[in-house]
């Protein structure tokens, strides 16, 4: 596969990926804050943060990768296990920012 073509693949699995982060995302916040909040999304899901563990559009398609080849649950696992720990690390010094 030439360089353009798996670029092209990596996008089409970072399309999915990034469905189903999203979902994750949303299904977290509701269940753990009890409301709808967007800017708490919109971090857990951004490029920036994304970046944290590589470059956004393969985090994307590895997610995208674990939700086509074990499904959804097997890709959840992945966000909650690779993702999320980065994720609350960060939330922990923004509130500390927050307080001061």
């Amino acid at each position: 596969m030439n360089r353009k073509a798996a670029r092209e693949q990596i996008l089409r699995e970072a399309w999915i990926g990034d469905a189903v982060l999203s979902l994750y995302v949303r299904c977290r916040i509701l269940r753990e804050d009890g409301r709808i909040d967007a800017a708490k999304a919109e971090r857990m899901t951004s490029n920036r943060f994304l970046s944290t563990a590589g470059e956004a559009s393969e985090i994307e398609a590895e997610i995208g990768r674990r939700y086509q080849s074990a499904g959804l649950a097997a890709a959840f696992q992945w966000i909650e296990e690779s993702l999320m720990p980065a994720f609350e690390r960060q939330e922990a010094k923004r509130r500390r920012k927050v307080l001061y």
